[in-house]
């Protein structure tokens, strides 16, 4: 039989290095419960999974870009009186913008809240072991037309096309070139029905033209983005960062 260090040794080359760190507490709560050997390689085992897998929670919280980590726990609904709690909670619930790739999109004016919704959502899919990120339309725009000039395009699309959920914050906040929104459109067109989509936007969709300048793209997109998605309106609501400056 090996003794601690053998064993932590060997454990630290099989690179189970929480398992090394936390194996006298396995052995401690083994003999408190009188666990049997099979018992105890299971509660081992089952430590050891919900680490990794709270590891890789956290990872991919990470790595999302998210400004801030909004719940929909936290967001306050007493304040929107105008927005369809149950709906939103519904649609959480159900979780079928991912299961079944259904786009989100929330239209209505800035500070109302549209950004914390899209996040909460977002979250929610990476919690449950999907890959997500967040970024900005401007931020979006830009990454791409700079990718057309040092020839990574392909490699920019793959990225954004790949991730299961992607909210793209604060469309329309900006104009766009030509070429960017056929850039825009292309990448849609690519999670169109794969993956799911999250937008936030202070225009409603007949305003759209008025940034993407090219009415036949425009049309394309918004028949894309709302087929087979939720549209949630939120056009009657109040802005949010008045009554929280208030507050503070």
């Amino acid at each position: 039989m090996v003794n601690q260090d053998e064993l932590t040794r060997m454990l630290t080359q099989l690179r189970l290095h929480r398992l090394a760190s936390h194996w006298d507490e396995y052995l401690t709560q083994a003999r408190k419960e009188r666990y049997s050997p099979v018992r105890l390689l299971q509660y081992v085992i089952e430590q050891e999974y919900a680490a990794k897998c709270e590891t890789s929670r956290q990872l991919r919280r990470q790595r999302a870009n998210i400004p801030e980590e909004l719940e929909l726990e936290t967001y306050p609904f007493d304040r929107q009186p105008k927005l369809d709690r149950k709906r939103i909670v519904s649609l959480y619930d159900s979780f079928d913008y991912i299961t079944q790739q259904r786009n989100m999109v929330w239209l209505g004016p800035t500070g109302c809240g549209k950004t914390g919704l899209a996040t909460a959502f977002l979250l929610q899919a990476l919690d449950r072991g999907h890959r997500g990120y967040f970024i900005t339309f401007p931020e979006l725009i830009d990454r791409l037309f700079k990718s057309m000039a040092d020839h990574s395009q392909d490699k920019v699309f793959r990225r954004f096309a790949a991730y299961d959920c992607l909210v793209i914050d604060e469309v329309g906040y900006v104009e766009v070139e030509p070429a960017q929104v056929g850039q825009f459109f292309t990448l849609m067109q690519r999670r169109h029905k794969t993956k799911t989509t999250l937008i936030t936007s202070n225009l409603g969709f007949s305003e759209w033209g008025s940034f993407l300048h090219n009415n036949h793209l425009t049309s394309a997109l918004i028949d894309r983005l709302t087929e087979h998605s939720h549209v949630i309106n939120m056009r009657d609501c109040e802005s949010l960062r008045p009554k929280l400056s208030e507050q503070a």
